[in-house]
């Protein structure tokens, strides 16, 4: 895991992408060809104390407007079903749940916010054995590039160019309602407290984070924020 600083600019730009300031920003984990974030990763907890279970977090509207639309058509469940019929597919997948919790482990030793109980065990997703939300799957695909998470590839494959046409701020519908806190948040566990790819032949274009060293801004939206 590879990520970039979080810029001042990045903080701008995803705070236009979601409709509302960053949280626990840890660094941009995927950036757009664009130059914009694309996929940040964020602390397993928030400055209020809240867990926050979901690593790798999708950012860009194009993608998530049409990641909505592959939910809606029933590609959750035919995948979870396909996962139940294809071992190899399914162990995988497990090792990409494995990869994730790793990931969280390493952001939480680095930025000092420890283990989260509340969490401990949880991904995102529906992983290690359901799909329960293609934005998370297709945020680790980004963040980790080709070949680790084999339903975020084939998630990717299908999105196909959505970085066509640049995601500046003016592009961004101003009635759109602001990015949900968390959009994985049925992984976590009741009442917590306290408050607080089978083998893909896709190529991710600026895909991998360690692809985007070299790209313009370095975002990171946990340094200078909170988390998303």
């Amino acid at each position: 895991m590879d990520l970039q600083p979080f810029t001042s600019a990045d903080v701008a730009a995803v705070r236009d992408q979601l409709g509302r300031e960053p949280r626990a920003v840890a660094g941009v984990a995927w950036r757009c060809p664009c130059g914009r974030p694309g996929v940040i990763a964020t602390e397993p907890r928030l400055p209020n104390g809240s867990p926050f279970p979901t690593t790798y977090y999708l950012t860009c509207p194009r993608a998530a407007s049409l990641i909505g639309r592959l939910e809606a058509s029933g590609l959750m469940a035919q995948m979870t079903e396909r996962l139940a019929e294809d071992p190899e597919l399914a162990e995988v997948y497990q090792a990409a749940h494995e990869r994730y919790l790793a990931d969280r482990a390493q952001i939480a030793a680095e930025q000092g916010t420890g283990p989260v109980a509340q969490i401990e065990g949880i991904s995102a997703g529906g992983m290690p054995t359901r799909v329960k939300c293609l934005h998370a799957l297709t945020a680790q695909a980004l963040a980790s590039g080709p070949g680790v998470n084999p339903l975020g590839d084939e998630v990717v494959a299908e999105l196909g160019g959505f970085w066509t046409n640049p995601c500046h701020p003016e592009h961004v519908d101003p009635e759109r309602p602001a990015a949900p806190e968390n959009p994985d948040d049925s992984e976590l566990p009741d009442n917590p407290e306290p408050r607080r790819r089978s083998e893909s032949p896709v190529s991710y274009e600026s895909g991998s984070s360690q692809d985007h060293a070299t790209s313009p801004a370095h975002p990171s939206e946990h340094h200078e924020s909170e988390a998303s």
